[in-house]
């Protein structure tokens, strides 16, 4: 399961990975399962001895009447359907540093980490430490994408070291540790009906979901619980029975990677129902229109429970006009042409259409504090953790516009546990909602603060002030001002004197912003491919999405996530695959022989946004981290699927590589061709 076992600590690495040649370990040899449907087996080897079975867990979620519905619906199809197991396979692997101060009691500790307060809340509690002895700084990261914010064991170990050597220790997993220890996911098992009447119109979906927790549950049940409810997405699904069942496995754990369990549920759901268009001899298309839950039923409830343990209800959204001008952008209306063009050329073009909801802004809080010193400049403190979203970017943006100062006036300290007390950090599309409206309180309440002692010192009313360009000036008058550096320092009072107004001293306010529940963004992923029937090689020509984040703050930001989004669920939907041996033994250990997409097969990804803005924050932000892999896979299979109709390939696993499009093309492509 990729534990470690030994710990071997040198004056370099290259002294270390000799010493490690040293080191003898017997191992009693048992037998492992590798496999969700193999573990299910009464007869199957139990992954933790003693163990009566494999099952960790069985979970039911139901909504309404679900065997009435399909015992009355005329039309009902079944599909199975496996999502092969990937990785996030970032830039930089996992890493950290701890240094212990003998005479002080204080450990440092860096780290490569998604939530640098939650790794120093396991730190204190793994060492017994106050709280004032652990600090923890999380510089920028190169891409985390889930796993790097679960708690390593090797964490725990290199601190050790440290406080026994009274030295600082480092440690940078390398790419095969990376292969065989870090966090994983999408390994799933869908067993589904849904039943649908004479319209194409849902009646019921129902089924079981078989997630791989690997040999640990490090995230409970958060995983297969995302995905169950991420199922009904952004269609009326009156009656819904999922069971979900997590099962240990012999493999490395699985916890969220990007997308965190929904772009399997998508993938369910969207294939569901290009299989009724393609029953009924409907266009794919029309089938979700006529599905879709309606703009004025906003806020709308589903039924079900979200994995923070509050109702799932979408705040906002307009899921119809979000597909229809992603389809317009995607030019479906003359697909049909371009299609037929191609195929009197021998050449296999598919389209390929997806829609996808998303919970963001995840709870319970993320905090900020922005502050004016002395001498005028402005920081900003938080414990969200950037790993290339631009953190610093959008958050410094938000503040200034409040302060009116420009953005390069505002610093960003980000993941400092020293700096600001409590944080989460960043994961599951939630800083922008939480960092974001808290430094958007933090900044007013400081403007606010601002105002008022310049109130005085001008001797106006707070009303007839403005801040503009670091100064705080009575408006149409730019003579009478005073700047933040001179109010932050009257801010501070004199030695001997009362604070004017009874105020709290100094220029700064931190905020906590605490959800009340998700923000729902969506999506809509229109993918246009071309498949070689002799090779299996499938090209990206075009991918279009349309997405919805609630109001956006800074475009490009937002762009890049949704086009790095949609590279990672081209690598999932096309190449990525982790492969097991029988006993549970990794096969895939380098990017020799894990496949991720290059610059080369990356499409031009063709963005819009859409902005409906969430009513339950002040900046009516939703999250956009992961849209752009949620809806992707689900596109990428059904183009995929579009383009070998004519062969009656039929997909139902991910990723669809291109030797198993060459088998379930048999010898149809030979004989078609001759």
């Amino acid at each position: 399961a990729g534990e470690p076992v030994a710990l071997v600590v040198a004056e370099s690495r290259y002294v270390a990975e000799d010493a490690t040649a040293l080191v003898d370990v017997e191992y009693d040899v048992l037998p492992g399962v590798n496999d969700v449907l193999a573990a299910l087996d009464p007869a199957a080897p139990k992954a933790h001895c003693g163990a009566d079975s494999n099952v960790a867990a069985r979970v039911p979620i139901v909504v309404g009447d679900v065997d009435a519905a399909f015992a009355s619906a005329p039309h009902v199809y079944r599909e199975t359907l496996k999502l092969h197991r990937g990785g996030p396979f970032f830039i930089e692997c996992r890493g950290a540093v701890a240094a212990f101060e003998e005479m002080s009691g204080t450990l440092t500790f860096y780290a490569a980490s998604q939530g640098s307060h939650r790794l120093k809340r396991a730190l204190l509690d793994m060492f017994d430490f106050a709280d004032h002895q652990v600090r923890v700084i999380t510089p920028d990261v190169g891409g985390g994408f889930g796993p790097k914010g679960s708690f390593y064991p090797e964490y725990s170990a290199i601190s050790a070291a440290a406080i026994e050597l009274g030295r600082p220790v480092k440690w940078i997993e390398d790419r095969r540790e990376n292969f065989l220890a870090t966090h994983q996911e999408r390994d799933q098992v869908w067993e589904l009906e849904i039943a649908v009447d004479d319209a194409a119109r849902i009646l019921g979906v129902r089924g079981r979901l078989l997630h791989e927790t690997g040999a640990y549950v490090p995230w409970g049940i958060v995983l297969p619980w995302i995905s169950a409810t991420t199922v009904p997405g952004p269609y009326v699904v009156p009656n819904f029975r999922i069971e979900f069942l997590s099962i240990f496995t012999n493999k490395i754990q699985t916890t969220p990677v990007r997308g965190a369990g929904r772009p399997q549920a998508v993938v369910a759901m969207e294939r569901l129902l290009d299989r009724v268009a393609r029953e009924l001899r409907l266009d794919r298309a029309e089938v979700r229109r006529r599905n879709f839950i309606r703009p004025e039923q906003m806020p709308y409830k589903v039924g079900i429970v979200f994995r923070d343990g509050r109702p799932v209800t979408y705040d906002s959204g307009d899921y119809p006009t979000c597909m229809a001008r992603a389809l317009d952008h995607a030019g479906y209306a003359t697909f049909p042409q371009r299609q037929a063009d191609a195929r009197s050329q021998g050449r296999y073009l598919g389209l390929g259409i997806a829609n996808a909801v998303e919970a963001t802004g995840l709870g319970p809080y993320e905090g900020a504090t922005v502050r004016v010193s002395t001498t005028g400049k402005i920081t900003l403190y938080t414990g969200a953790t950037p790993q290339g979203q631009s953190h610093k970017t959008t958050l410094a943006q938000i503040a200034a516009d409040q302060l009116g100062v420009d953005i390069d006036a505002v610093n960003v300290v980000t993941a400092d546990t020293s700096t600001i007390a409590l944080g989460m950090g960043t994961f599951a599309a939630r800083t922008a909602v939480n960092a974001g409206s808290s430094t958007h309180v933090a900044a007013c309440e400081v403007a606010a603060k601002a105002k008022k002692i310049a109130a005085g010192m001008l001797e106006v009313a707070e009303t007839d002030l403005e801040l503009t360009e670091g100064y705080v000036q009575v408006r149409g008058v730019p003579g009478m001002r005073k700047s933040l550096r001179e109010i932050a320092v009257k801010s501070i009072g004199m030695p001997g004197f009362s604070m004017a107004g009874g105020m709290d001293p100094g220029l700064e306010s931190t905020a906590y912003f605490k959800p009340d529940q998700s923000a729902y963004s969506n999506s809509t992923h229109v993918c246009e491919v071309e498949v070689d029937v002799e090779t299996g090689m499938v090209r990206v020509l075009r991918h279009t999405v349309m997405h919805d984040c609630g109001r956006v703050i800074n475009p490009m930001v937002v762009e890049g996530q949704i086009v790095g989004g949609v590279a990672h669920g081209i690598g999932n939907g096309l190449f990525e695959r982790l492969v097991f041996d029988e006993g549970a033994q990794p096969l895939t250990t380098n990017l020799g022989e894990y496949l991720l997409p290059l610059a080369t097969d990356m499409p031009p990804v063709d963005v819009h946004h859409m902005e409906t803005p969430s009513p339950l924050n002040p900046l009516g932000i939703k999250g956009a981290g992961e849209g752009g892999t949620i809806g992707c896979i689900a596109a990428v299979l059904s183009a995929v699927e579009d383009a070998l109709a004519s062969f009656g390939v039929h997909i139902t696993e991910s990723p669809i590589e291109p030797a198993r499009i060459v088998e379930l093309l048999g010898d149809k492509a030979w004989r078609l061709e001759r």
